[in-house]
């Protein structure tokens, strides 16, 4: 009788499956060894990385930068299928923008760097301490105690030691605003200079909640495209199996795929690489994702971590004539909610944003980013909604024609500090639109992981545990327990210390094929689970 090769199902075409599929499949002996397929609900590989084409330009729809070069396994891809070169400079290739980009407060008014870069740094030296990355010895040489101002932020958000663990980012960085401003004796000169900067530091926050091809070597028809997995039915630890059951066991799988169609695939160990917002979504009482459901551990890590929503909008300008060679790498300054200066046409969605800017140097396609609320509600808007939403906005920090109150008001600053944009002209008209949709998408329900307030980066290692949860040495005093590593997790929301990147999904998909390579002590195993 021939022995049945373990059958090994990898959910998602993702980078983080693609890698696993890539492992276990380049193993020595391995393709004697296991049966091996990749299943993906939708119509394409990658995941969250997508390149698409807008009106003759290659765009990436999702996973945009790579972050770090030393040991990045991403670096070291796109350099092996020259990803980083290229004839045309595509988006974001060419270094576009140059050493300042244009920051123009709501109405027209043209900030200079020198009152834009020490609100930008202050943003940056209190993100660096609430990340441990500030220390007194090299920060307070300057004329500005950056760790003195953001130890008196944090001691005005908390009362408690309690209290600080669950401390609101976003409290503790206008906390540093308002001490920076206390310790600096307000804002100097006779115009608003305090509503100006407090504009400032809203661009570098909406900035900053923006930012959180393996496939080649697999053989033809293991990747099955289409293919939506609807349920995971699996035997966990501590269930009783009658001795009269165990010769009915035998020949079966412990883990059946149930798909869309109607189709069933049973399979000794299934590497689950869906995203954190399908977990969230298949941990619902009524979603039956997983039969019988996930231990306690896992639903909790699960619904503690964050997953968030980042959407990229790319517009094209009209190109009848040439003006869209002139539009700059535009900063919008908005006024707050309390303002009377607000244009009252600027939809909410656009206030939420920090940046519009050509993806390359005089291209007429332009791109913003959106996070979060307005991420969503830029899904579900229709074109021509957005064309008016950004048409307005631009209108009202592109034009020379500006209220009699802002030219009067501006007058009395400093030209080290405001001047009017009267270089720039009006007119710049939108043709076309093109929208990522990750929050709806149902295949992936939002875009990245994060701490959220009550999480740590424990969840990630829960997140990363396989099931069911029984060691080795339990399975061996056991006889009648059920297989081991019938579940296993990969992906970015897997990954304690690169969550929420490509590189943390790579990683991840490689520590998960070599979970199951040192199960089977595969010739050729190499490399332990330090991933």
């Amino acid at each position: 009788m021939v022995a049945m090769k373990p059958r090994i199902v990898i959910i998602g075409a993702g980078m983080a499956g693609l890698v696993a599929a890539n492992k276990l499949y380049k193993a020595i002996s391995s393709k004697e060894l296991f049966d091996l397929c990749i299943v993906e609900g939708g119509t394409r590989i990658g995941g969250r990385i997508q390149t698409s084409e807008f009106c003759g330009n290659r765009i990436e729809m999702g996973a945009t930068w790579i972050h770090g070069i030393g040991g990045s396994p991403i670096h070291k891809i796109a350099q092996d299928i020259n990803s980083l070169e290229s004839d045309q400079p595509w988006e974001c290739m060419d270094g576009f923008p140059e050493e300042h980009p244009l920051t123009v407060f709501e109405g027209g008014l043209e900030l200079d760097p020198s009152i834009v870069e020490p609100i930008s740094n202050l943003y940056k030296k209190l993100m660096d301490f609430a990340q441990g990355k500030l220390i007194e010895e090299n920060d307070n040489n300057g004329e500005v105690d950056y760790v003195g101002i953001a130890t008196k932020a944090l001691k005005m958000c908390t009362r408690n030691e309690k209290e600080q663990e669950n401390i609101s980012i976003g409290s503790f960085l206008r906390r540093g605003l308002d001490t920076y401003w206390i310790e600096k004796k307000g804002p100097e000169g006779n115009c608003n200079r305090k509503s100006i900067e407090e504009a400032i530091f809203g661009i570098n926050e909406n900035t900053e909640r923006t930012y959180t091809s393996a496939a080649s070597v697999l053989p033809e028809g293991l990747i099955q495209l289409g293919k939506k997995v609807v349920k995971i039915e699996w035997q966990p630890e501590g269930i009783q199996i009658q001795s009269s059951e165990i010769e009915n066991l035998n020949g079966t799988k412990p883990v059946k795929l149930h798909f869309e169609d109607g189709s069933i695939m049973e399979t000794d160990h299934v590497i689950v690489t869906v995203s954190l917002g399908v977990l969230k979504a298949g941990i619902q009482e009524n979603s039956g994702m997983f039969d019988p459901p996930l231990p306690s551990f896992k639903t909790q890590a699960i619904s503690r971590l964050g997953f968030g929503v980042v959407d990229k909008l790319f517009l094209q300008l009209d190109q009848a004539n040439n003006s869209y060679e002139n539009f700059p790498f535009l900063q919008m300054a908005f006024h707050q909610p309390n303002s009377e200066l607000r244009h009252p046409k600027i939809p909410w969605w656009m206030r939420r944003t920090a940046s519009l800017f050509p993806i390359y140097k005089n291209s007429s396609v332009l791109l913003s980013w959106f996070a979060g609320e307005e991420a969503l509600e830029l899904e579900s808007l229709k074109d021509e909604e957005i064309i008016n939403g950004v048409t307005t906005t631009i209108s009202s920090f592109m034009s020379n024609s500006k209220p009699r109150e802002e030219i009067e008001d501006s007058e009395k600053c400093s030209n080290r500090y405001v001047n009017s944009v009267e270089k720039v002209t009006n007119g710049f008209k939108f043709t076309r639109v093109l929208k990522s949709g990750w929050g709806t998408n149902p295949l992936f329900m939002g875009s990245y992981s994060y701490v959220a307030v009550g999480s740590s980066g424990d969840d990630f290692d829960l997140m990363a545990k396989p099931l069911p949860s029984l060691t080795g040495e339990d399975f061996a005093s056991t006889k009648f327990s059920p297989p081991p590593l019938q579940i296993l997790f990969a992906g970015e929301a897997t990954h304690r210390t690169h969550y929420s990147t490509t590189h943390g999904a790579y990683f991840s998909g490689v520590r998960e094929a070599n979970r199951l390579l040192k199960h089977y002590n595969c010739v050729g195993f190499s490399g332990v689970l330090h991933h």
